[in-house]
């Protein structure tokens, strides 16, 4: 909407210095520029220019949504236990999960997702196949406990999400549906103005088959992907796995004790016996649950805890500590093998496929053992791919070396299949009139964490610098300081307004020209307007705050140009 918004009387305040307790770009910028401020710890207050951008993000999405026939709607975030015990998440989210009680004593919870509520709508409201397929979806605060809330509204305990959910009769609809769903998001974050791949991703606590991650490529970026340089894969290295591909071991010589006092890590163990890490097999050990488990990797690679977490999901996970060991004879600190381990499971990454051969702990104190072949010398009770992915690892589509790189995930999609609707025996009536089991996806996109994103990718040294369609305003004018360079600018403003336009003006008064100039480029709306020393002549200069490229003309020139 065309409008006027003059700074001098727009609640905002500016700062020249970063937030002491800000790490990255985007939590400085936008405090600096006077968008959002810190209530509490993970918590933020939209100003009046944020809430200007993260509307424009909510427009877009909702737009795009609406094209591919979703409806929308808003349901509550205060929610009863019940549903989210029916599922198992009321547990499976554990401490992430806001809980809390009404003065009667019964249990409720602040929604960090609404798979379980939106199923019940539709169980209400939807008794046959005619009333299906139908996309809903919302836009709408969510509560995540995160243990250490950080980098601004990029990773808070309240942020604003748009979640949808399809429901199909037949898994060819969840498809289709998953379809839409998908070149929406495309449409939705090209028109954002983000840099954003498209990669294979774990279902995590939502559960369900296939998913896919959008995710804006940053520095500040908490998730790390692969790219291969040479075809079309990307995914979350959470989500890399590798096919086993056992070799033979025919020519590998019986198992061998070695003397290998003071070695009880691969560091100690590799130097006394002169070999490469790689040549060593590792054996971590966690408690599922309180029940011990043995992971094997190569001697050379960390084990990826969050993969491991995500195997083992919802059962807790913690590492083993020295009293674990106690009266354990099985099991010899720092020594460990997987062969002879009879009261331990034991999993493998899928490189210790059958018939590798390798250097490992012998079970003995001060001794390990070679030649120890996966398959002859030991089973493994199941494989799990678990390693911290690295530069190079051959791409598990072409086998060329990956790229990796950080990125902040803007959208997640799933086909969740029958899960939700099993637990709530969501069926209607089938065109065979018996009931037919719905199937369900669900997509999500941080619209709050956008913002964050957006100021990530496209800030410079100077400021935000917003694309268009989000921007607080299409125009900023400035006026230089003297009267008759206020008075221009208003001018200058209502012409831009009676085009169309959203215009910020600077209008203050006993404010510098200096500080003008600074605020405008910290703000970061794409189009600068200056009202300053040729002003007499009806001369303002026109200048893009991304190239900086500046133009002065006359007033008449200056409209036209920004209004087409």
């Amino acid at each position: 909407m065309a409008q006027v918004t003059r700074m001098s009387k727009l609640m905002i305040k500016t700062l020249r210095d970063d937030p002491a307790d800000a790490e990255v770009l985007s939590h400085k910028l936008l405090v600096r520029a006077g968008y959002v401020r810190r209530t509490a710890a993970g918590v933020w207050s939209w100003l009046p220019l944020g809430l200007k951008v993260l509307s424009n993000v909510e427009r877009i999405v909702r737009e795009e949504m609406d094209a591919v026939g979703a409806q929308e709607v808003l349901l509550p975030a205060l929610l009863p236990k019940e549903p989210y015990e029916a599922t198992g998440r009321w547990e499976e989210y554990g401490a992430e999960l806001f809980r809390l009680k009404d003065r009667r004593g019964a249990d409720y919870l602040l929604g960090p997702t609404h798979e379980e509520i939106f199923t019940q709508l539709v169980k209400d409201q939807c008794s046959s196949y005619k009333d299906l397929p139908v996309i809903l979806y919302q836009i709408q605060t969510k509560y995540r406990d995160e243990a250490r809330p950080r980098a601004g509204v990029l990773r808070g305990r309240e942020f604003l999400m748009k979640d949808s959910y399809s429901f199909d009769t037949a898994d060819e609809g969840l498809a289709e549906s998953y379809a839409l769903h998908r070149a929406a998001y495309q449409k939705i974050f090209e028109r954002l103005g983000l840099d954003y791949r498209i990669c294979a991703a774990t279902a995590g606590a939502m559960g369900g088959s296939k998913s896919e991650e959008f995710l804006a490529p940053a520095a500040a970026g908490e998730d790390t992907f692969a790219d291969c340089p040479n075809c079309d894969y990307a995914a979350n290295t959470e989500a890399i796995t590798y096919p086993l591909k056992p070799v033979d071991a025919d020519g590998v010589p019986a198992v061998e004790e070695l003397d290998t006092p003071d070695t009880p890590t691969i560091e100690t163990l590799a130097a006394h016996l002169g070999v490469e890490a790689s040549e060593t097999l590792k054996n971590l050990l966690v408690k599922v649950d309180g029940e011990i488990v043995a992971i094997g990797v190569p001697g050379d690679r960390e084990v990826d805890m969050d993969k491991v977490e995500a195997h083992f999901a919802p059962a807790a996970v913690e590492l083993v500590t020295a009293e674990d060991f106690e009266g354990r004879d099985d099991l010899v600190r720092g020594y460990v093998g997987p062969q002879g381990l009879e009261k331990v499971t034991y999993l493998a990454d899928p490189r210790i496929a059958p018939g590798t051969s390798w250097i490992t702990g012998a079970n003995k104190e001060g001794k390990h053992a070679k030649n120890v072949v996966a398959g002859r010398d030991f089973e493994v009770d199941g494989y799990v791919d678990v390693v911290v992915v690295q530069e190079g690892d051959p791409c598990p589509s072409c086998g060329t070396g990956l790229k990796l790189d950080r990125a902040i995930e803007i959208g997640h999609i799933f086909q969740l299949g029958r899960k939700y609707a099993d637990a709530f025996q969501l069926d209607v009536l089938g065109q065979n009139g018996k009931p037919v089991r719905v199937t369900m996806g669900s997509y999500g996109i941080g619209v709050s964490r956008a913002v964050a994103a957006l100021a990530e990718q496209s800030a410079d040294d100077k400021g935000l610098c917003w694309a268009a369609e989000v921007a607080p305003a299409d125009v900023h004018v400035v006026a230089a300081g003297k009267a008759a360079q206020i008075e221009l600018a208003l001018e200058v403003s209502e012409l831009l307004k009676e085009k169309g336009l959203r215009v910020l003006v600077d209008d203050r008064a006993g404010v510098s020209p200096g500080v003008k100039f600074t605020d405008a480029e910290l703000i970061g709306v794409p189009k600068i307007l200056v009202a300053g020393r040729r002003t007499a002549e009806g001369i303002v200069e026109l200048k893009d705050r991304r190239t900086g490229e500046r133009e002065e003309l006359l007033v008449a020139e200056a409209v036209a140009r920004l209004a087409g």
